[in-house]
């Protein structure tokens, strides 16, 4: 087991864990694939990230994104902290005869690559919450800022924090969360979530709305669109500008570098 002090910067023990546990990394597709949000994530991509062209996929797990992308025209590269899942992203590439380059990276360090060099980026399915630490999460989105070119698309998703007061656990959770990072314990929207759909537990970063939309114009980017998520089977919430702050169980973002 790796020492906590080893880490890679803004990786939990938890998150350590999954991305290397080989077992996660094959039945990653099958536990997720009724998820709601899957039905909106990649079309949401395709809308805003036009025209076509390169688009780095960030926390690509196992290539969902990036092999619809290749797909649709689009030259993608594929990076993720996980070499179990950049191992099943090669083989469904192979499967597919798609040439999709794969680099195994810490999304909080990602000087290798170039500045300007692609047209588009993703991190979907909330990988930015699970990054750990705001200055970790504040140096990924300067990061991506830096890798487009200027009038680049980025699109992101992150889970919305006040969701949580739809549920009496969940209100107790908010509670706790307030006091502890009154009392200096803990940093406000940090929170373990429980094993849910085959992964184990993990930190998590739940975003408000305002949030979000701050920390994406700290980058130097500006909101295209902030479209908000619901828990139906289409993944669409109803009646949005009713609390709809309160009630999104998270946000499609589409920005773009200023």
């Amino acid at each position: 087991m790796l020492p906590l002090w080893r880490l890679p910067p803004g990786v939990s023990r938890g998150l350590w864990d999954t991305l290397n546990d080989p077992a996660v990394a094959g039945a990653y597709d099958a536990n997720l694939a009724d998820t709601p949000l899957l039905s909106l994530d990649i079309p949401f991509v395709l809308e805003h990230c036009r025209p076509p062209g390169r688009i780095v996929d960030l926390g690509c797990g196992t290539g969902r994104l990036a092999l619809a992308l290749a797909k649709c025209g689009y030259t993608p590269v594929a990076i993720d902290l996980s070499a179990e899942m950049l191992k099943v992203l090669g083989d469904k590439a192979v499967a597919r005869q798609l040439q999709i380059p794969r680099l195994r990276a810490n999304l909080v360090d990602l000087g290798c690559l170039a500045d300007s060099s692609f047209d588009h980026a993703a991190c979907l399915f909330s990988t930015l919450g699970l990054i750990e630490g705001e200055a970790n999460r504040r140096r990924f989105l300067d990061h991506v800022a830096r890798l487009l070119k200027p009038g680049g698309t980025f699109v992101v998703h992150v889970h919305n924090r006040w969701s949580l007061l739809g549920t009496r656990h969940g209100r107790r959770l908010l509670a706790k969360n307030l006091v502890g990072s009154w009392l200096g314990n803990e940093a406000r929207g940090d929170f373990v979530m429980p094993p849910n759909q085959g992964l184990g537990t993990m930190a998590m970063h739940l975003f408000t709305q305002r949030e979000i939309e701050r920390s994406l114009k700290g980058a130097g980017m500006s909101i295209v669109e902030l479209r908000p998520i619901g828990l139906r089977p289409d993944g669409r919430l109803r009646m949005a500008w009713c609390f709809g702050r309160l009630r999104a169980y998270g946000y499609l973002i589409a920005a773009r570098k200023r």
